[in-house]
């Protein structure tokens, strides 16, 4: 009997505690962008707005400690660290066991609808990059790896056209066991760990998921991490939940001893489950004024990281001279300024008959346009002095970027410009006031550009610069998909973007000039052999003063065939909502929605 009524106890106080945990409200983190996503498939995305979602419900091998600094690789779905050859060409790596991923329809039929991650569930997410048929963005930097066999299955099924064949093995990408992958590459690659850690993009995906739901896979994420998709509305909104089926983890980084503001983070937020926030909600707010209103109006919880920071038009207002404003401290609102790993840029298509090519007078256009505009005036007038010049594309906070690096690419001289320009026959020959091509036809500049007030001012500044030295510029109108797309398949003449660092190497932002990434994250379509034969070798070697020195020789290159105007790299300022808790501003990794806190208790009442 006595057994009987302990049996009924313990319902009872399950029971409670369930009730108790339904009566708790939701812990809901608003937050906003400033463009659409394009896809939440990893395998088709390289926009960042898109990968600031999808590495919340994929997960790699590895991950970065969110609190140490400098970065700090740190096993994620990995069993470990990896095994790695002498020569950097052999990676093994153990998958952790009792990892399922999230609760899907495409698994029903298995034993307890449930199934558990394996290696090859990593090979195939690779795999489907290869696929031509997904048109991957980022086909370019995977095959660049070099992993062996897998640039010859490309080819071969695009040469029979024929389907990708999955089953087929590829000797670079192989499953040992269940719970064992080796990565074989065909060169050294001694920062193949930081590769492994590019969130999302090396995430294990289910192959039952991407068959079951076919053409549409982009609606229907699948992953192991701790959110999963519970609205998608295009373009407009979307809402991410906790997954009920993420397994038990608590929160727990490694900052350095003498890191007073990751201790104090680490303090206030060690031991909590992950993940500490039951939704998060995102908006897309294109325009820059509606979004700072809406985060004022505590609609939005922060304008923060580089896919949702304040807006470059409101940074004096919330950070004057560096500080946070009075008013926005009076509420408690946090706030930092800091020199973001990004750079944004222009570019030339350097197939376009107009812009693009090797000679020497299509290098003397691009100078010319280059030294015509006024970086200056940009960072004062657009920026509100929250950035600085770039000199070449390599970005702050990552191996290769040297402060102190002095290069033509922020230089202003209109005189030089026009004596380019007048060297190489860029003159005005029928006299209406506009310079024309060496050949007589007219010379006109198509600038790709979006609808939204805020590049209504670039785009101001760039025609006034090219108004000054003679040369005439149009402007095509679209979405920032539409020109991404035209861009993808090198159909602009010129746009402009900003790109962020993913990992802590300089040598990713050096693929924007690597030519067999051209159509991937070479958009401007450079292809110099010499830049190749460098940008390969810098890959095989590891750290020293070696790579030191390529890295300089990669910068003037980029400088003097300028396929790219490197403009400024921004300084971003982050504000948060008081109760916003434990944010810290990561420097190259896009997930932490996990790892922050919401203190409901601290937003004001209604």
């Amino acid at each position: 009997m006595m057994r009987w009524h302990r049996h009924v106890l313990g319902w009872l106080l399950l029971l409670l505690a369930t009730l108790a945990a339904a009566a708790e409200p939701k812990k809901i983190f608003h937050t906003a962008f400033s463009a659409p996503e394009t896809s939440l498939d990893p395998a088709k995305i390289v926009d960042l707005y898109s990968r600031n979602i999808t590495p919340h419900i994929f997960e790699a091998l590895y991950t970065y400690d969110h609190l140490a600094r400098p970065a700090k690789i740190k096993p994620l779905l990995a069993d470990g660290l990896p095994e790695v050859s002498a020569d950097f060409k052999v990676w093994t790596v153990k998958v952790k066991r009792g990892v399922y991923f999230a609760d899907d329809p495409a698994f029903k039929g298995l034993p307890g609808g449930r199934r558990e991650v394996v290696a090859q569930d990593f090979v195939y997410a690779l795999k489907r990059i290869l696929d031509p048929a997904n048109k991957s963005p980022v086909v370019g930097g995977t095959l660049a790896v070099g992993f062996v066999g897998a640039q010859a299955l490309r080819d071969e099924t695009i040469r029979d056209k024929k389907p990708f064949d999955y089953n087929r093995e590829i000797a670079g990408l192989k499953a040992l066991d269940s719970h064992t992958v080796r990565f074989t590459l065909d060169t050294p690659r001694p920062r193949l760990l930081e590769t492994l850690a590019t969130s999302d993009l090396y995430g294990a995906v289910a192959r039952e998921v991407v068959e079951f739901y076919g053409d549409t896979i982009d609606a229907h994420p699948v992953g192991t991490g701790p959110y999963r998709l519970k609205q998608w509305r295009r373009g407009s909104m979307i809402v991410l939940e906790r997954n009920p089926d993420f397994r038990e983890t608590y929160y727990d980084a490694e900052p350095a001893p003498d890191d007073a503001e990751g201790q104090a983070i680490l303090a206030r937020m060690k031991g909590k489950r992950i993940p500490i926030v039951d939704e998060v909600q995102v908006s897309i707010i294109a325009e820059s004024q509606p979004r700072w209103l809406a985060f004022l109006n505590g609609q939005i919880d922060a304008l923060a990281t580089n896919a949702n920071a304040v807006p470059s038009d409101f940074t004096a207002q919330a950070m004057p001279n560096g500080k946070l404003a009075p008013n926005l401290a009076k509420r408690g609102i946090q706030g930092k300024r800091s020199v973001n790993s990004d750079g944004a840029f222009t570019w030339f298509n350097m197939e376009h008959p107009v812009v693009g090519g090797y000679t020497p007078e299509k290098v003397a256009l691009r100078r010319a346009i280059s030294l015509s505009y006024d970086v200056q005036r940009e960072i004062a007038l657009f920026f509100k002095g929250a950035a600085i010049p770039a000199q070449s594309p390599v970005l702050p906070h990552t191996t290769g970027y040297d402060p102190e690096f002095k290069s033509e690419m922020s230089d202003y001289s209109p005189a030089r410009a026009k004596a380019l320009l007048d060297l190489y026959g860029y003159v005005d020959r029928d006299g209406d006031g506009w310079r024309d091509l060496p050949d007589g036809q007219p010379l006109i500049l198509e600038f790709n550009t979006q609808p939204e007030q805020r590049f209504r001012l670039l785009d101001e500044l760039w025609k006034k610069s090219l108004d000054a030295v003679g040369i005439r510029l149009v402007f095509r109108i679209g979405t920032f998909q539409e020109n991404l797309k035209s861009a993808r398949a090198g159909k602009l003449m010129m746009w402009q973007l900003i790109s962020s660092s993913a990992q802590p190497d300089g040598q990713g932002s050096l693929a924007r000039f690597y030519g067999p990434e051209s159509g991937s994250q070479n958009m401007p379509r450079f292809k110099l052999e010499a830049f190749d034969r460098l940008y390969e070798r810098m890959q095989q070697i590891p750290d020293g003063p070696e790579r030191d020195a390529l890295f300089i020789e990669a910068k003037r290159l980029a400088t003097a065939y300028m396929p790219s105007k490197q403009r400024v790299h921004r300084m971003d300022v982050d504000l948060l909502q008081p109760w916003v808790v434990g944010y810290r501003r990561p420097p190259f990794w896009l997930e932490w929605w996990h790892m922050i806190d919401i203190d409901d208790s601290r937003r004001p009442a209604h």
